[in-house]
């Protein structure tokens, strides 16, 4: 159900979700929506309140734009004026690790029924039409990582972890299944508690819309097991963090143009240009994608983290890796300097607003890195480190035109204001101090 539609549909769509979910003993539907800070926010109504609440929306104020990670407020917060957040029903899940409840992502209207300005799904469903209407797709997934306190230790990527989580792990997988998304792989990560699980691709919005509903599945399970999970960028001063690598592959009548071209490793033409604008606009990306003061803990050389603005197959160190795959349909690009405190709409959007400049501009790659990018021996030497800090990267996003457009006015200046904030919310704390603050409001 788009949110376009008439409010008389939406409600008669409603009606018939409120009956077939109250029947499988739902009691109460969240709606939520995701800040500018990366934080999840939400509302609740009653089953038998989803057909108003889809019809009318209900009130969700417009100083959340302005919400810090700690929910204190940017100076450009304030008590006046209101929104509807209206529940896009084609996106409602019946919750299996949280009984009597239901789930569906938000859309953020005005009360005159038009978009909401800065609503970040609407703005990653405004890039995905953009390429529609050049004849393109993009499938799409958003890897997650968490860490948990509390679960059995073991090696990295050990059988032992497996096993000593085994039940935690069957009922995450349980759940999942129940709400009926496709799990391609889950296993322990590197860090101790670490674990990492990947989903089937699907259109970009519907993957942030995913990624969203399996940290949500992925909380709830690890309760029930008396497990704290956490999905900041770093949980541990000096450790790997959690990261929420974007992977995408554009397609054009149903082929994956990221195979069978004569562009480097079978790319096609457009989707090298494509791939060559999101590596152009990376510095200011990082704004979007790896958006807390923490998240530059976890942006470093050597952690496999994607720290530097290059490409190549298959390397884990460049921002931008490369996959060929084992069959044509398999190929895609992973973008891997983000993490999980970014709004997975701000991330998705602002990837595919830079791949639309890439084509607008008919971009070439430059050179493949081949070997470790810090390494000033490799050939064409070291490559260029992305931001460093934060602010570093929110002043990237102030020099780029393609992301000031794309996001337009409004958001473009919430999501500054947001990191400006933050920047000086946490200026002159240590590490640790650091990571304390947000480890557990992601």
């Amino acid at each position: 159900m788009s949110t376009a539609k008439p409010r008389a549909d939406r409600a008669a769509e409603a009606r018939v979700a409120a009956t077939r979910i109250e029947a499988e003993g739902v009691d109460g539907v969240i709606v939520s929506w995701v800040d500018n800070a990366g934080v999840t926010r939400v509302k609740t109504v009653p089953v038998r309140a989803l057909e108003p609440a889809a019809r009318w929306g209900v009130g969700a104020a417009p100083c959340f734009d302005a919400f810090l990670v700690d929910d204190s407020l940017a100076p450009s917060g304030g008590p006046t004026g209101d929104l509807r957040l209206v529940p896009d029903l084609t996106g409602l899940h019946r919750l299996a690790a949280q009984p009597g409840w239901a789930w569906a992502p938000g859309d953020r209207w005005t009360q005159h029924g038009d978009p909401h300005p800065g609503c970040q799904r609407g703005f990653a469903r405004r890039t995905a039409d953009a390429l529609a209407d050049r004849g393109l797709t993009v499938r799409a997934g958003i890897e997650v990582e968490w860490i948990v306190d509390g679960g059995e230790g073991g090696p990295a990527y050990g059988m032992r972890r497996l096993i000593g989580n085994s039940d935690y792990l069957r009922d995450l997988l349980r759940a999942l299944r129940e709400q009926e998304l496709t799990v391609l792989q889950l296993h322990p990560e590197y860090t101790e508690g670490q674990y990492e699980l990947s989903l089937a691709p699907t259109g970009p919005v519907e993957a942030a819309d995913t990624a969203l509903l399996v940290r949500h599945t992925v909380q709830a399970v690890s309760l029930r097991h008396g497990l704290r999970a956490s999905f900041a960028p770093v949980t541990a001063p000096g450790g790997v963090g959690n990261g929420g690598h974007l992977h995408l592959s554009l397609w054009r009548d149903g082929r994956n143009l990221g195979h069978g071209g004569t562009g480097p490793h079978g790319l096609t033409r457009e989707a090298e240009a494509f791939l060559a604008g999101v590596l152009a606009e990376l510095p200011a990306l990082l704004a979007l994608g790896a958006p807390s003061v923490a998240s530059y803990l976890r942006l470093a050389p050597g952690r496999w983290s994607g720290p530097y603005r290059c490409w190549g197959l298959e390397n884990r160190e460049a921002a931008l890796r490369l996959i060929t795959g084992s069959a044509p349909e398999q190929a895609n690009a992973e973008v891997k300097c983000f993490d999980a405190a970014a709004n997975p709409y701000l991330a998705v959007g602002g990837v595919l607003a830079a791949g639309l400049a890439g084509l607008g501009h008919a971009l070439h790659l430059p050179p493949e890195t081949t070997g470790d990018p810090g390494d000033p021996d490799v050939p064409g030497g070291a490559a260029e480190r992305l931001p460093a800090t934060l602010d570093q990267a929110v002043d990237a996003l102030r020099k780029s035109e393609v992301l000031r457009a794309a996001l337009g006015e409004p958001l473009w200046r919430a999501v500054i204001d947001v990191r400006e904030a933050e920047i000086a919310r946490f200026a002159g704390l240590s590490d640790e101090q650091l990571v304390e603050a947000v480890r557990y409001r992601y």
